[in-house]
């Protein structure tokens, strides 16, 4: 994604030019925040009046908190480029802000009712912030991402009614329909983006696309959403490993060993390459051969964590006029994001009595990986762009 601004500059503070600064500071301080909370919360040391278990607000709060904020930032700001309409600034952003921020806070209350509404409201003002310009633009194509975004803030918010009606199942499918989503809005834009990005970085690496590999791809995590939906784990075991195949031919198809010297780049690879592993320990979990929250895990911290804060770098980078570079910074928050994936995963693995070390572990890597890039970015994002252009 290039920076394709309007030629009038938008009045106000930069912070609300577009929509990837808000959010992505948003995220990336809330990421830093709410996983340390959630271990208090685990470890006995902290007591809210919110009938949602720990686990259960833990779960939520990465999928349609952190990682929701960042889908928002992104898709306000990618929509803007494909179009060249506005999507939401100035107070109109700040509003939508305000909506997550108040869910944020009312679902670690005893109001859950009133945090299941406001998040349904902020996914109705983000579908409403990208659908206007594409439709405008007749831009028929994206029209796909406005009805995910409208079923992710669904799945949030019956995650919460059902928590707080003691329906813990139900709130549990919330949470692997949320997965689900996630993972097929991560797919589908890594596949856009990725292989540009490594061809355009990287002379000669040749990262390219196979049709039918894409198709099967993409298919068989709408598949894989369908059977959980359903029900059906087993089926969603088979599906999983077909989905855990396609999905490494084609990673190995945009030849991943050619961005080992470019941190902003590799970091989508390694990235990605969790999203593999997590489908295949979602097949192997299906079948009894691992844990299931392995799984969970290998996506949320290794693949959605890693991505997430290598697409927010960029993006960041790329639409405040500076250079697509990595710095020292970046970096060591790359590092500690995948470090936090590996104690997460494979030291529960290799050392199963070591599960709170790991965890605890786990929490350090990942809190401090994102405080590293809050503190970072913060200056960029507040700022106007270094080339002095609108956006």
């Amino acid at each position: 994604m290039t920076a394709n601004a309007p030629s009038t500059p938008r009045p106000g503070p930069a912070l609300l030019a577009l929509g990837f600064r808000p959010f992505y500071l948003l995220a990336g301080a809330y990421a830093a925040l709410a996983v340390p909370l959630w271990l208090a919360q685990h470890a006995g040391a902290l007591a809210t009046g919110s009938p949602v278990p720990g686990f259960l607000w833990h779960a939520h709060e990465m999928i349609f908190g952190y990682t929701f904020a960042v889908i928002a930032g992104f898709l306000f700001t990618a929509v803007r480029n494909w179009t060249n309409a506005p999507t939401p600034a100035g107070g109109a952003l700040a509003f939508v802000c305000a909506l997550w921020i108040a869910a944020r806070v009312f679902v670690f209350t005893p109001w859950t009712l009133i945090a299941a509404a406001l998040d349904g409201a902020f996914a109705v003002a983000v579908a409403i912030g990208i659908g206007r310009p594409l439709a405008a633009a007749g831009n028929r194509r994206n029209y796909f991402f406005v009805a995910l975004v409208l079923v992710l803030g669904a799945a949030g918010a019956t995650l919460l009614l059902a928590a707080n009606a003691g329906r813990m199942e139900l709130a549990q499918a919330g949470i692997g329909l949320g997965l689900d989503l996630v993972t097929l809005i991560i797919a589908v834009m890594a596949g856009r983006v990725v292989p540009m990005f490594t061809n355009n970085a990287v002379p000669g690496a040749d990262a390219g696309r196979i049709v039918w590999v894409e198709r099967i791809a993409l298919a068989s995590l709408v598949a894989l959403a369908a059977a959980d939906v359903a029900g059906l784990p087993r089926v969603a075991g088979a599906v999983a490993l077909v989905a855990a195949l396609a999905h490494g031919v084609r990673l190995w198809r945009w030849h991943p060993w050619t961005t080992l010297r470019t941190p902003i780049l590799w970091i989508l690879h390694v990235s990605y390459a969790w999203l593999v592993l997590h489908l295949a320990l979602r097949a192997g979990g299906a079948f009894d051969l691992v844990a299931p929250n392995l799984a969970v895990h290998a996506l949320t911290v290794g693949a959605i964590g890693g991505i997430t804060l290598g697409m927010m770098t960029r993006t960041a980078r790329g639409h405040t006029g500076r250079m697509l570079v990595a710095g020292r910074a970046e970096v060591t928050a790359y590092v500690l994001v995948q470090l936090a994936a590996a104690a997460r995963v494979f030291l529960p693995m290799a050392l199963p009595a070591a599960y709170m070390t790991s965890l605890t572990l786990s929490a350090a890597l990942w809190s401090a990986a994102f405080a590293l890039f809050t503190a970072r970015f913060w200056p960029i994002l507040t700022r106007p762009r270094a080339d002095g252009r609108p956006g």
